[in-house]
């Protein structure tokens, strides 16, 4: 599993919430073992107190996307900082699986977490991988989607760095929306001038 994987648990994480929808999809402990992803293990362990633990974390999470979206890099990395204090992991090399016929193992790094919780066990995870894509991309990689009221978060992998929305579906509802906007203006502007070259009708009293 490479490194650049894990900073997808941020944003799995962050966005089981909506602010601005009130929607929020992280209400119970099956919730939380579907973040987990392919890594049952680690799921097994949740239990009803990482439902509101995990909220807090999510919350710290959001903060340093919010912290980069608005252009505060240093803002974004002192939170990020924290977590990874808060939330240690141990990189250990591992090679799980045979890479060719000889029977070589495809040594690549892994995070392994030594967590007291499952909370504590993916934040650590979380927030590594999401310090490994800052540090080796950039803070303003890190974004919130401009389709409004969305605001999901997401991971900027674009090569001139051009993302602004979280999935395509965002991005298409925000062009149709700014399409419909730029013809309204244009249909009011056609009518005010309309209206300015109306030639004005004198009255004449009998």
């Amino acid at each position: 599993m490479e490194l650049a994987y894990y900073s997808d648990y941020a944003v799995r994480l962050v966005n089981t919430e909506e602010p601005a929808r009130n929607k929020d999809t992280l209400t119970s402990v099956e919730a939380v073992r579907e973040l987990f992803g392919a890594n049952q293990q680690a799921a097994r362990r949740t239990t009803d107190a990482d439902v509101t633990r995990f909220r807090s974390v999510r919350a710290r999470l959001r903060a340093v996307f919010e912290a980069a979206d608005g252009g505060d890099e240093t803002l974004a990395v002192d939170l990020l900082n924290s977590l990874l204090l808060e939330f240690p992991v141990s990189p250990q090399i591992s090679g799980h699986d045979v890479r060719d016929e000889d029977g070589r193992p495809d040594w690549h790094m892994h995070l392994a977490d030594h967590p007291s919780n499952a909370t504590a066990g993916y934040a650590a995870i979380a927030a590594m991988g999401l310090a490994f894509h800052l540090t080796e991309h950039g803070v303003d990689r890190l974004g919130l989607c401009e389709a409004a009221p969305c605001r999901n978060a997401y991971l900027d992998t674009s090569t001139n760095r051009s993302r602004r929305y979280c999935s395509d579906r965002c991005a298409t509802r925000a062009n149709v929306a700014a399409y419909r906007a730029r013809k309204r203006e244009e249909a009011e502007r056609t009518g005010r001038s309309a209206e300015t070259a109306q030639p004005s009708t004198a009255v004449t009293d009998r």
